[in-house]
């Protein structure tokens, strides 16, 4: 017993040790990616390969960036692009899951409002903008009202699928053991779409910055998206890519901030 347990172990270190040395190989290659392409890209913009004007470079970004920052604008819009974002995907993620148990507590609700779910999800939200500006105004409620409707809808049709797609046999024996609605959905329901939630939230990420973007293009005095509409506009296209490298650096912030529920809550 003694032997086999060694072995055991040697084989569970080897194993761990594979797994570490794949991750170390995973994480260089994305480092080596990055620098290569902002490499790439300044050499061909500092020989006249690519204008940079139109394209500008890795460097003229970073300085747009400093210029930004020391005026004190940059922090401005990253806030407000930050606090849109935030807001606008906590609300849609909260209202959409609670959409989504109301949809699975009543299948005579769910039918009638399915094809209706269906549409909206198909309706370009931009289309909605000159509503929402005449309905909330201008600016900051405009925005988040975007961000809540460019993710509501796939929140719902996505958690009431997890829903729906548990294991009836499991509900049948809950009921069997005299279960109310209550218990099925805080016992097994909503822990058996835990790992769907957390891949809602990872799509929420990108969404809510896609729908405060829309948003600040539609009607804003701050945040990225006016930068980027800002710069588009004046030609300064500098200011539109330093504000595209900022964009990413938030949402990747968000993103990584969601992952580690991921393998936390992994379905095994």
């Amino acid at each position: 017993m003694k032997h086999k347990q060694i072995n055991y172990s040697k084989t569970h270190a080897k194993y761990l040790k594979k797994l570490k040395t794949e991750k170390i190989i995973i994480i260089f290659w994305q480092i080596v990616v990055i620098v290569g392409f902002l490499g790439l890209w300044e050499l061909l913009s500092g020989t006249g390969a690519i204008d940079p004007f139109f394209f500008s470079s890795p460097s003229r970004i970073v300085q747009t960036i400093i210029e930004l920052g020391r005026t004190g604008n940059l922090f401005i819009h990253m806030w407000t692009s930050l606090y849109e974002t935030i807001l606008g995907f906590l609300i849609a993620t909260i209202l959409g899951v609670l959409i989504a148990i109301l949809l699975w507590w009543s299948e005579r609700l769910r039918k009638v409002m399915e094809p209706y779910l269906i549409i909206l999800n198909s309706l370009p939200k931009i289309a909605l903008g000159p509503m929402i500006i005449l309905w909330v105004g201008s600016g900051t409620g405009a925005t988040i009202v975007m961000c809540v409707l460019i993710c509501l809808v796939i929140t719902i049709i996505s958690m009431l699928n997890a829903f729906i797609s548990c294991d009836n046999d499991k509900i049948l024996l809950m009921k069997s053991m005299h279960a109310n609605k209550f218990q099925i959905l805080f016992k097994l329901i909503l822990p058996n779409a835990l790992s769907d939630f957390i891949s809602v939230l990872k799509i929420n990420v990108g969404m809510s910055w896609v729908g405060t973007i829309m948003g600040e293009y539609l009607s804003s005095k701050a945040g990225l998206g006016y930068l980027i509409n800002y710069g588009s506009q004046m030609l300064q296209l500098d200011i539109v890519m330093a504000s595209i490298v900022l964009l990413c650096i938030l949402a990747g912030g968000m993103y990584f901030m969601v992952s580690p529920f991921e393998k936390k809550y992994k379905r095994s």
